[in-house]
């Protein structure tokens, strides 16, 4: 195995949780997925939806955050399965993981194409190719540089939700703050599963910190980077919806949602006066370019890894040199052409952007609610198999096992809903091309791992031990000291 790294011990905590509230895109949140998830499920319980998948998501990453303390890996789900379960699950995992995190990457270059065009004016892809350069060159640098700017572009766009909530609770369309949006009756209604996959959708990206675990300075950075934005983000999107519903009066909110003139900057600019919404609109750009770095960075650092253990070509584990290096270059590269190709493809084909966008992110949503199911079951094996320090019974059982259960629920719903989801007409077959290319990218990795059990048997072994001991390579900070 190679013993190239990334930069060591250069993120903390709050670089960490940046990187996971920042591939969440709490902007495009409000402005898509919760106005969405009124329209289209009448549900009005929407608040507590983010609640309730909060929880979900919480007991799903007890055993993948603590199986990450004792593999840490720049990727997680493929270490953790190879690990916890087999090599060939590994490389399975590896291939829906690329799957998904290259998907929703991609799923947003159709969305801000299509925002700055209606800004701006131009076609669509060439403002997709302008954000893509932007990224291609964010993405050559390494954690620590690129928290720097999606924790600024972060900031502002947080501001922005706080400044539209403000707006909301202080001008009230029923004459008084109502709790109604909050009440369990809201939620419980026959659209219910369909607001849950929603919001699963809504939470993509909060599971990357442990990505960023060779990176990281210490395991308990990425634990509290994970757990405290899974927990940010559910109170903030059940906020973020119930100022919504507030706004536009919860008796009215599912129809208002499907009227532009109610939309979040509409009311943003009934408060604070017009060209807000233009600005807000503007922040939203900036909300999905962190995005993009973030889920670009999440990808590149598992082309890295899976080329470190030569389960795909040794070149792309490139990384930058000098004492601020250990930037995954060939993963970075990677993930560029990948998403170059991808959007050509859908430009060649004369596809609407919102397509590219819509159904990419939904591959994206259900490939991560997948391997997070999976990665409750590794856990299991893991601890089961005597593994660990000194976890309890509920990190080593009660917590993973549960997790694996409410994954396996929020798949079904997920899976019953991928019409909605995707806004096809009803009985169409097309929705079954989203599980089957989920599949179809897990036995693509299943034959790549049984090729190399029989081809190369030690690496084969090695799958998912591939992270260096820091001990016995040299720091990135050093390589430019004379001794």
């Amino acid at each position: 195995m190679s013993q190239v790294t990334l930069a060591r011990r250069t993120l903390g905590g709050g670089a960490l949780w940046v990187f996971g509230v920042g591939a969440s895109s709490p902007l495009t949140v409000l402005v898509g997925g919760i106005v969405s998830t009124y329209a289209l499920t009448g549900v009005v319980g929407v608040p507590l939806s983010f609640l309730v998948i909060m929880v979900a998501l919480g007991l799903l990453a007890v055993g993948y955050v603590a199986m990450a303390r004792h593999v840490p890996h720049s990727a997680p789900f493929y270490a953790q399965l190879a690990r916890g379960l087999s090599p060939r699950l590994g490389v399975a995992g590896a291939a829906v993981a690329l799957l998904g995190y290259n998907a929703i990457q991609i799923s947003l270059y159709g969305l801000i194409g299509a925002t700055l065009a209606g800004l701006a004016g131009g076609v669509w892809w060439a403002w997709a190719a302008l954000v893509w350069l932007v990224v291609a060159v964010l993405g050559r640098l390494r954690g620590a540089a690129n928290a720097r700017v999606l924790g600024a572009l972060l900031a502002v766009e947080l501001a922005t939700i706080v400044l539209f909530d403000i707006a909301a609770f202080s001008n009230p369309a029923a004459g008084g703050v109502s709790l109604e949006s909050l009440a369990p009756s809201g939620l419980m209604t026959a659209g219910v599963s369909g607001a849950l996959a929603f919001g699963m959708a809504a939470f993509a990206g909060a599971e990357t910190p442990p990505a960023f675990a060779e990176e990281s300075r210490t395991p308990r950075a990425v634990a509290r980077a994970t757990f405290g934005g899974i927990l940010f983000l559910g109170l903030f999107y059940c906020l973020s919806a119930w100022a919504y519903a507030t706004a536009v009066g919860p008796g009215s909110v599912v129809l208002a949602a499907a009227d532009p003139t109610q939309s979040p900057f509409a009311v943003l600019e009934r408060v604070f006066g017009a060209g807000v919404g233009t600005l807000a609109t503007l922040l939203l750009v900036t909300s999905v370019v962190a995005a993009m770095v973030a889920f670009h960075s999440a990808a590149a650092r598992y082309v890295f890894a899976l080329a470190r253990e030569r389960v795909l070509p040794v070149a792309m584990a490139a990384v930058s040199g000098g004492a601020h290096g250990g930037a995954p270059l060939g993963g970075s590269t990677v993930q560029s052409v990948t998403a170059a190709v991808v959007v050509t493809a859908f430009v060649a084909a004369g596809a609407d952007p919102m397509t590219l966008f819509v159904w990419c992110s939904t591959i994206g949503a259900v490939s991560i609610m997948l391997l997070l199911t999976v990665a409750s079951v590794a856990a299991l094996g893991f601890f089961a198999a005597g593994r660990g320090a000194n976890e309890s019974m509920w990190v080593r059982q009660v917590f993973p096992a549960v997790g694996a259960v409410v994954g396996f629920l929020v798949l079904v719903f997920m899976a019953g809903n991928l019409a909605s989801l995707l806004g096809t007409a009803p009985g169409s077959p097309l929705p079954w091309l989203i599980p089957a290319l989920v599949a179809g990218a897990g036995l693509v990795g299943l034959a790549r791992g049984e090729w190399l059990r029989h081809a190369d048997p030690d690496v084969y072994q090695q799958l998912g031990h591939g992270t260096p001991n820091a001990l016995t390579v040299r720091d990135q900070r050093l390589a430019e000291l004379e001794v």
